[in-house]
């Protein structure tokens, strides 16, 4: 059997290596337009980083998976062909800031079917809004070849980024959706080569393709709901660790996403939410939609609301001060920033008039600058002096009036905490926005600690 998947972004990249590992048999080849792109998958540094990704890449590179930018034989030659491309919120026309853009979704099937020689399976593997099936089985017979064929299954992910491999090896669940039980099945002989029968739930198309917005809908849900109550924890008194790990005792509720932090980011909850109130209100049913809402609503609410305690914390200005930002990645393990809370920190600190010190040990300069929207030299070329990349946390430190934890890395537990403080401004105000640091042992050495919820 060959396998080619279309994309080469955290997704199919991870999926694609995994499959090639557990199935020796199987030949997998992951192509994609972006030659920068590919170039980076077949050197030593990956474009993705996950822990544990590089180690399979590199056996089985060359043997069995192949990653290339000739795109064309890739599918002429595939038993499975996988669709794993961005589908970004669209930024334009009808459904602007909310609907999926589905552009590369339809190249793709256009490309399929221009190009295909026999009968195909065609898997979505990317997140595609409900009914998205049917216009690709349009797209695709509308356009093929005379005797050939197409069957279209949903196969969304389900990973987190920071354990992909984890949640590629062992998953709670495999989803397949389709219409042909012939079709599913081949699919499922694939996963079953390492995966329990009874993880992989196989529904027909619609359920499939609705399950992964549900999912992540559900997911940032819980984590806006006990932010929401981190703010009444700090009016209050009360502890929102202990208040999370009192109602996630309850076996009705359960423990996991009772987290409160300065917010959730990565490339899905925010844009999978928007694009399932886009199909409420396409639908006609907009008290379901205002009621999704609410939940990026309040995250974008925690942003702000942290961004604002610094400023007020520090004497209702920021204006000159250098702040240490500690992270810029959406979560730790990762190098991905999209909607990383420290992105909209950083803006909200920048437009208050501070200097920005930062430090996270993934992601790059290039990338930092990127998402801050900030040139990386003035006009008469010398460095922004505004936003300063750091290579290690006690320089973004030193000489700072306050310093913000934006990531969880556990790097960050270890780091010589008096040292930090006797290099800073005092007072030394230190924002624990993931609450991932002794507070106790902060306040002790000199600090002036805020914590979420606390």
């Amino acid at each position: 059997m060959k396998i080619c998947c279309l994309g080469a972004g955290y997704v199919g990249g991870p999926t694609m290596a995994m499959i090639a590992h557990k199935c020796p048999d199987i030949t997998v080849t992951v192509a994609d337009i972006n030659e920068k792109r590919i170039a980076a998958w077949n050197s030593a540094e990956l474009p993705v980083f996950e822990p544990g990704l590089d180690d399979i890449v590199q056996a089985n590179r060359g043997r069995n998976l192949f990653f290339t930018s000739d795109m064309v034989p890739a599918i002429r030659d595939a038993d499975i062909i996988f669709v794993s491309v961005g589908t970004p919120t669209k930024t334009y026309g009808t459904g602007s800031g909310k609907a999926a853009d589905l552009k590369y979704i339809e190249l793709c099937a256009r490309m399929i079917a221009e190009h295909a020689e026999g009968p195909k399976l065609v898997v979505e593997k990317s997140t595609i809004p409900v009914r998205t099936a049917e216009s690709l089985k349009r797209v695709l017979g509308a356009n093929s070849r005379p005797g050939v064929t197409f069957d279209v299954l949903s196969n969304p992910e389900f990973l987190a980024e920071g354990t992909a491999i984890d949640d590629l090896n062992c998953p709670d669940r495999v989803l397949i959706g389709g219409e042909s039980p012939a079709a599913i099945e081949k699919l499922v002989d694939v996963y079953a080569n390492w995966i329990p029968r009874d993880r992989i739930i196989t529904t027909n198309l619609w359920s499939s393709e609705l399950s992964k917005l549900v999912a992540n809908a559900f997911l940032a849900q819980r984590i806006s709901s006990i932010n929401s109550i981190s703010a009444l924890c700090e009016k209050t008194g009360a502890n929102v660790d202990e208040v999370a790990n009192a109602i996630g005792r309850d076996s009705r509720i359960g423990p996991k996403f009772l987290k409160a932090s300065v917010g959730f980011g990565g490339s899905c909850f925010q844009k999978d939410l928007m694009n399932l109130v886009y199909l409420c209100e396409h639908f006609g049913l907009p008290d379901v939609a205002r009621y999704w809402e609410q939940v990026t609503d309040m995250n974008d609410w925690q942003k702000r609301r942290f961004s604002s305690k610094i400023v007020t914390t520090l004497f209702n200005t920021v204006n000159g001060k250098r702040i240490a930002m500690f992270g810029f990645a959406f979560k730790k393990d990762t190098n991905d920033t999209r909607e990383s809370a420290a992105i909209y920190v950083g803006r909200d600190l920048l437009e208050e008039q501070a200097t920005l010190a930062i430090y996270d040990p993934k992601v790059s300069a290039d990338q930092i600058f990127y998402d801050l929207q900030q040139p990386q030299t003035d006009a008469d070329g010398k460095p922004n002096d505004k936003a300063l990349i750091c290579s290690d946390p006690y320089e973004a430190a030193k000489g700072a009036h306050g310093l913000a934890i934006l990531t969880e890395w556990d790097s960050f537990k270890e780091l010589d905490y008096q040292r930090i403080y006797d290099d800073m401004m005092k007072p030394a105000f230190l924002f624990d926005g993931r609450n991932i640091l002794d507070h106790t042992e902060l306040r002790k050495i000199g600090f002036e600690v805020f914590a979420i919820g606390q």
